[in-house]
């Protein structure tokens, strides 16, 4: 049973695959393979996953998971986001064990980063 019951793969709703793919290369420096018209699943972001297209969002508020990544940098990750086409949707904000902000992509799902307190 060695590796059974660990998050291996993430899926993740994409009103616009291209949209999607091109803020996460700029903001984050992911990559891609394209499965078809509707699947591209990303490489170089930690974790295995994939954007599948379909009109749903994925927010926190609707009750959804909140995918949360890492930053050492997070004032120039906050800037890379905004200057990729992310929105900021709760500006860096201390929280017990560091500091994060919230964004949404360019299809609207929401997402957080996160870093220590002192980076």
């Amino acid at each position: 049973m060695k590796g059974t019951g660990k998050i291996n793969y993430v899926e993740i709703p994409s009103r616009d695959l291209e949209a999607t793919k091109a803020f996460f290369a700029s903001a984050f420096g992911w990559s891609f393979v394209d499965y078809g018209s509707e699947y591209v699943a990303i490489e170089n972001a930690g974790l295995d996953g994939g954007f599948y297209k379909s009109d749903k969002v994925s927010s926190p508020e609707s009750g959804s998971v909140l995918v949360v990544l890492y930053s050492s940098e997070l004032e120039e990750t906050l800037k890379r986001v905004t200057s990729s086409g992310g929105k900021v949707v709760q500006d860096i904000f201390n929280f017990p064990g560091g500091r994060r902000f919230h964004f949404t992509d360019p299809s609207g799902n929401e997402y957080a980063v996160w870093s220590e307190p002192d980076a």
